[in-house]
């Protein structure tokens, strides 16, 4: 939030602490499309702005070994079916980040068509905005807000029972229109469909 608005230097601290806990791992997985991208596309500028070989040299030995969540199912773990069970009817949204900057798009459908139980529905014009985008919301509310109707509307024309996505700043701000519109569709990360199981209240809910 602080780097999208402008706040370039207020981030820089932030980029020092996500090194400073992670450089060790072997694997970050990230459950936000949004995340991923800022780390890729712009930590490296930043390190490079402060002038700070360490820490550009540490950013970029990070960074390849950080996965969105479906990224590292599907493609570093070549994982397609967790043996998860969800018996409802879901939708899937896309967000910005996962499209245009991570250029993901079959993989989460590739996990929720193996989910026992799931009837995954396309969503109409489903590569469309939902006008969150941060402080876009803040500061365009007018525009955003004209963007949620119509996603919201593509939602309802579904049916689904239930959202889902790889941000959860999407989710928020699709369940936020939706439940002031009375609407029982829930909105559920992907990673807890995932994690749904028979026997469990989330693949019976």
């Amino acid at each position: 939030m602080h780097y999208n608005t402008g706040y370039h230097g207020e981030a820089v601290p932030l980029v020092r602490r996500f090194v400073e806990l992670f450089r060790d791992a072997e694997t970050v997985c990230v459950p936000s499309a949004s995340c991923v991208a800022m780390m890729r596309e712009h930590y490296e500028l930043i390190a490079r702005n402060e002038d700070d070989p360490r820490l550009l040299a540490e950013v970029q030995a990070l960074l390849p070994r950080v996965f969105e969540f479906s990224e590292l199912l599907t493609k570093k773990l070549k994982v397609t079916d967790v043996g998860a069970h969800f018996p409802h009817s879901v939708t899937y949204h896309p967000s910005c980040h996962s499209l245009r900057m991570l250029n993901i798009r079959e993989e989460p459908l590739t996990l929720l068509r193996a989910v026992d139980g799931l009837n995954l529905i396309e969503l109409p014009n489903r590569e469309q905005c939902c006008g969150f985008g941060g402080t876009f919301a803040v500061k365009n509310m007018d525009v955003s807000t004209a963007m949620l109707a119509e996603k919201k509307a593509c939602v309802i024309e579904t049916k689904a029972d239930v959202v889902t996505s790889l941000d959860n700043s999407c989710l928020m701000n699709i369940w936020g229109g939706l439940h002031r519109d009375g609407s029982s569709v829930r909105t559920v990360h992907i990673a807890e469909i995932l994690n749904s199981v028979k026997g469990l209240a989330g693949g019976n809910a």
